[in-house]
């Protein structure tokens, strides 16, 4: 119960002097309604509910995935709640608003370099890096990387779009003093490109097809070559320690790597539905998954994973974005690498 669902008892009213006798007499005139209706029955216990970040739309929406590929969650419901990036994933899971999330592996590494960590990192996803781009508008004169010298660049903080805009301007002797970094969430980004703000948008995810479909956007760059394609899977620390939600989450990855599995097996599918939920021609929809880097599937946490986002950390601490250096070790939990390395 919230604060805001609490109400407040009345107090300070005697108990009423109930005559024993009147209230048997009531109880059986009443067809045993009050004293019987009992016998017989168990009070139903309900469900346990394991609580589930949603980022972003199109692949993202593993809720909308499950219900495609027709898995269910016997014995535990599972309440969805949507996110624009990662960084909010990280900020509910701080207040312990969410059991279970899905980031990239910057938000993490910012809140690493923060007072809080109320999460650990359990599975990474490795997917797809080409669905993040650096967007310039129809007609812009930005043809190479090193053109975005001086221009004003959208960008999400905290996120897999900073970091590789990062990656892409010191790739041609750029850094991040040498460009108008403007920092601002998803759905702030899509209005100040399409009316012209930002002269380039580092962004991931539906807002590019949008974009290409809608407004004629040109995709300068892709992120192939810049980001590792680890995403990361992290739960709440009280929900590890607590044996039952520890249980259901392990019990829901494997139904997560299940609906993986279905969707890499029944792309026209998926992608009819990515391209109804986002509003966009399936044309383009098709175009972004023939040129996936990779499809989507969960590994368990290894060494590889871990010197990967320790990468990702000391690029943003090399760059004065975090306010100090981090050792990203101590965020990761192998407890699970049973359950996903079992086969799908």
């Amino acid at each position: 119960m919230t604060d805001q669902e609490r109400q407040a008892w009345a107090v300070g009213e005697p108990e009423p002097r109930w005559n024993r006798r009147l209230l048997l007499g009531a109880g059986l005139t009443l067809g045993g309604g009050l004293l019987l209706s009992g016998c017989g029955r168990h009070e139903q216990v309900p469900e346990p509910t394991l609580r589930v970040s949603i980022t972003g739309k199109g692949e993202g929406d593993q809720e909308r995935l499950q219900q495609l590929a027709g898995l269910t969650t016997p014995g535990f419901k599972v309440s969805f709640a949507h996110f624009e990036s990662g960084h909010l994933v990280i900020e509910a899971l701080n207040s312990r608003a969410l059991d279970y999330g899905s980031m990239s592996e910057i938000p993490p590494i910012f809140a690493a370099a923060s007072t809080t960590q109320s999460f650990r990192q359990i599975a990474v996803l490795h997917g797809d890096v080409n669905n993040q781009v650096v967007l310039v508008p129809k007609g812009s004169p930005i043809q190479t990387l090193a053109d975005l010298k001086g221009k004003r660049i959208g960008y999400v903080r905290a996120t897999t779009s900073q970091y590789f805009l990062i990656r892409m301007l010191r790739s041609v002797g750029l850094d991040w003093k040498d460009i108008t970094p403007v920092a601002m969430g998803v759905s702030d980004g899509a209005a100040a490109f399409s009316s012209g703000a930002l002269d380039a948008w580092a962004i991931y995810g539906f807002p590019i097809q949008r974009a290409l479909a809608t407004q004629g956007a040109r995709i300068l760059k892709t992120a192939l070559g810049f980001l590792s394609g680890n995403y990361i899977i992290s739960a709440h620390v009280d929900a590890l320690a607590d044996p039952k939600t520890s249980e259901l989450i392990g019990r829901y990855l494997q139904v997560t790597r299940q609906a993986y599995a279905w969707a890499t097996s029944h792309q026209d599918e998926w992608t009819a539905a990515i391209a109804q939920e986002i509003g966009v021609p399936l044309a383009y929809v098709r175009d972004q998954f023939a040129r996936k880097s990779a499809s989507y599937a969960l590994r368990p946490v290894d060494a590889a994973a871990i010197a990967s986002q320790q990468e990702v950390a000391d690029v943003f601490a090399s760059a004065g974005l975090i306010p100090r250096a981090v050792d990203v070790r101590p965020l990761w939990d192998d407890r699970f690498n049973a359950i996903l390395q079992r086969k799908a």
